[in-house]
């Protein structure tokens, strides 16, 4: 197999499901789609599922968009635009509704409701992937197990807690990659035979083969009892016929990363998970590391000076350990610790930002504090304010607080300035 598909391998087409309402991430959600929801500083939610596809040579990408798209659409316009002189191209295609006047029924009928673009393309095979999951892996790994096996449908798949396995579709093998059960959440998740405590879940991207692809989503177009998903529905008949194969993501080998069973993957779909991921970003030794530039997450960078640490007369020098600031970031005489600063933020003398996720133009007022909590984009946290300390003042202040007890200020919150 040639090493990257798009430059004389098999044919292939991408799709990337973004369509989501992201209802869990709310307040994030609220005037955005779930994978244009910033993450890491400067990047997005669907950044990283895009630079493994592009990394990896598939360059013929197909973004398919519903809810709240436009600041999406506009990431992708401004970002990710590929040589057409060569065939590539990563576009975001909205809801056509080809099908009707209805909006996508499930992921499946996202699909079904673009198979024009299959038609025009003319693929070998379709990758389908997830928007809105931060990890790194090359596509080409599983895309060449996928033809050596001749299964109709190949699933990431990778291993995590029992516990967790619920809010997945969990998997279950035998000797060989092919898969003998396929449940979508079940209560009950089955254990690994090696590993009682873990279970084998589905990563939401999956290698079809064009042909079985195109039939199941007719036979599924019929079928009046479906819920149109691809793992409530699709999947378990290609079980039922033995021609799905699941991918174990612990064999993915990234260039500058060091492979083993602890890959690092996270689905991002809550506040709280949102939340963790970040920590993971700004721990002494980060469990997800963004600094691998044999394998670089590609995004679009605002033309701003670099971040500043300075101390204030009055106040004196700032502190500021194990966290992420990005461009245009001013740190002046205030104590930053574990935290994420995005392009823009403004820490002023005296405040305090622990634990803490700062979304683009955030500005922290003098003496103000802050601890595990999430702000979004253009928010003032005025002089002397807290956050995080007292939940019953944070919710009496309109303020979202998540399970785990994280504060999230919705985007263009205003504090009442008493």
């Amino acid at each position: 197999m040639n090493e990257y598909p798009d430059g004389g391998g098999p044919s292939t087409l991408a799709m990337v499901l973004a369509g989501g309402e992201g209802r869990r991430l709310h307040p994030l959600t609220v005037d955005r789609a779930k994978p244009a929801v910033p993450f890491g500083g400067h990047y997005r939610l669907i950044d990283f599922a895009l630079s493994n596809l592009v990394n990896g040579g598939f360059r013929r990408i197909v973004v398919l968009t519903q809810y709240k798209s436009h600041s999406l659409g506009l990431h992708i316009s401004l970002t990710w635009r590929l040589s057409p002189f060569l065939g590539n191209f990563v576009t975001a295609v909205p809801a056509q509704m080809r099908q009707g006047p209805r909006w996508f029924l499930g992921s499946a009928d996202a699909i079904f409701q673009n198979l024009n673009l299959i038609d025009d393309y003319r693929p070998e095979y379709v990758l389908v992937f997830g928007a809105d999951h931060i990890y790194r892996m090359d596509p080409r790994q599983m895309l060449r197990q996928h033809i050596e096996t001749g299964a109709a449908v190949t699933i990431a798949a990778i291993r995590v807690p029992r516990s967790q396995a619920s809010a997945f579709g969990v998997i279950e093998t035998g000797t060989t990659t092919k898969i003998a059960s396929f449940r979508e959440k079940p209560d009950d998740p089955a254990a690994l035979v090696d590993s009682p405590d873990e279970s084998f879940v589905s990563m939401g991207n999956y290698v079809f083969s064009t042909e079985a692809l195109l039939t199941l989503l007719h036979e599924d177009s019929r079928d009046e009892t479906s819920k149109h998903d691809i793992g409530g529905d699709l999947v378990p008949r290609l079980v039922a016929a033995g021609e799905a194969h699941a991918y174990d993501f612990s064999r993915n080998i990234v260039p500058g990363e060091v492979p083993g069973p602890s890959r690092y993957w996270r689905d991002v779909g809550t506040v709280d998970a949102y939340y963790d991921a970040h920590m993971d970003l700004v721990s002494p030794l980060p469990a997800f590391d963004l600094y691998n530039e044999s394998w670089p997450v590609h995004t679009w960078f605002p033309a701003a000076p670099a971040a500043k640490v300075g101390r204030d007369p009055e106040v004196g020098p700032s502190s500021v350990n194990d966290s992420l600031l990005c461009a245009g970031v001013i740190v002046s005489g205030a104590h930053v610790q574990g935290s994420v600063l995005s392009p823009g933020v403004v820490i002023e003398p005296g405040a305090s930002v622990v634990g803490s996720v700062l979304l683009e133009g955030v500005r922290v007022s003098a003496g103000a504090r802050l601890q595990r909590a999430i702000i979004d984009k253009n928010v003032l946290v005025p002089r002397g304010a807290e956050v995080g300390f007292d939940h019953a003042a944070d919710a009496a202040r309109g303020l979202s607080i998540s399970p785990a007890g994280i504060v999230v200020a919705r985007k263009k919150y205003r504090f009442e300035v008493g």
